[in-house]
């Protein structure tokens, strides 16, 4: 067996499968540097402050069925609470009850005090250390100039500002699947990987966020429908969460709506405004409520679920040193993106 060399490794992308990547190979010894193009880590595990409170914009909640991943969060006890949501219901077009979610009867999780939280919490050693670029986009990778069996990365720091990082033993991307093709064709030799990803397609989502604080009065708590997330075969509508039944977020009523893949795709170029005025139309027709909302925000993810998934938890080649991982490898849950990010740190460790 020969002896263990600590290598110099580059994460690009600081999501649950990029931290989770990170954090394994930091734990194997070797020195790791996470870039994101964000101010967090997080990716879609993502939290957006308002006057009224915050609102999980990307994410909803996890799931936990890997053992793997159940071990992992035994090492932040008490960072995540079971969210009942009423047992998810599933709405028909003008959003009466079809029938409760029995698809799965598992707990759902939510980090706290927010969802990001639990990738923060896994990222702070990596950030202690100064190895987390923050609002670090990387727009190529290149061959060392000075070690050409290594890898460099060109990125824009910020401010704007340019900067080239060398020295890298192997560079693991863990972004979406088109934003990871489009950097793997930039580099040398990763073309092969490229066309793997070929096959991969991602959808995107608009997310709306409505905040109702006149329901925080004597003798009314909420506004509309008694289930606190749901479902919804609306054309426009797929996802509906009060923000408010989650543990730890604060009582004033807040409202995720998350708008359905193809109503995005189609709308996905629109302004903002009128894809806000939409949604809380669809929003009124499905919940009932006609209140005006005192907050309104939205949020356009390009890349949020995935259609059509790679098929295996990542991809590694030794040759060339460089892999790319995500949730889009497996599908598009929060434990698939642990699992790829994992799996992707033992191939390479």
């Amino acid at each position: 067996m020969s002896p263990f060399k600590s290598r110099n490794i580059a994460v690009i992308g600081a999501g649950m499968a990029g931290i989770a990547c990170a954090r394994t190979l930091l734990q194997a010894g070797h020195q790791v540097t996470v870039f994101e193009k964000g101010a967090n880590a997080g990716g879609r595990m993502a939290t957006r402050s308002s006057p009224f409170g915050s609102f999980d914009h990307g994410v909803q909640y996890f799931t936990v069925r890997d053992a793997r991943f159940a071990r992992a969060l035994k090492t932040v006890p008490g960072l995540c609470k079971p969210w009942s949501a009423n047992a998810v219901q599933v709405l028909d077009e003008h959003g009466r009850i079809a029938s409760a979610d029995v698809s799965r009867k598992e707990a759902h999780w939510v980090p706290t005090p927010d969802m990001g939280a639990l990738v923060k919490r896994w990222a702070a050693p990596l950030q202690a250390q100064g190895r987390l670029e923050l609002e670090t986009r990387i727009s190529q990778l290149e061959r060392d100039a000075l070690q050409p069996q290594q890898w460099q990365l060109r990125g824009i720091g910020p401010g704007g500002t340019q900067h080239v990082y060398s020295g890298f033993d192997a560079v693991l991307l863990a972004i979406p699947a088109e934003p990871a093709r489009l950097l793997l064709n930039t580099a040398q030799k990763a073309d092969g990987l490229a066309q793997k990803i070929d096959r991969v397609q991602m959808a995107p989502c608009w997310t709306l966020m409505l905040a109702f604080p006149q329901a925080v009065q004597p003798g009314l708590t909420t506004l509309g429908p008694q289930w606190n997330a749901a479902r919804s075969t609306h054309h426009r509508i797929a996802w509906l969460a009060r923000e408010s039944s989650k543990p730890g977020r604060g009582a004033v009523e807040r409202w995720t709506v998350q708008a359905s893949a193809a109503w995005s795709q189609e709308h996905l170029e629109d302004d903002p405004q009128r894809v806000q005025a939409k949604l809380i139309k669809a929003f009124s027709e499905v919940t009932g409520i006609r209140a005006e909302p005192a907050h309104v925000d939205s949020r356009r993810w390009r890349y949020a679920q995935t259609s059509a998934a790679l098929g295996k938890s990542h991809l590694w080649d030794a040759k060339i040193g460089v892999g790319v991982c995500g949730d889009w490898c497996l599908g598009q849950r929060v434990e698939n993106a642990f699992v790829s990010g994992l799996e992707l740190a033992l191939s390479v460790a």
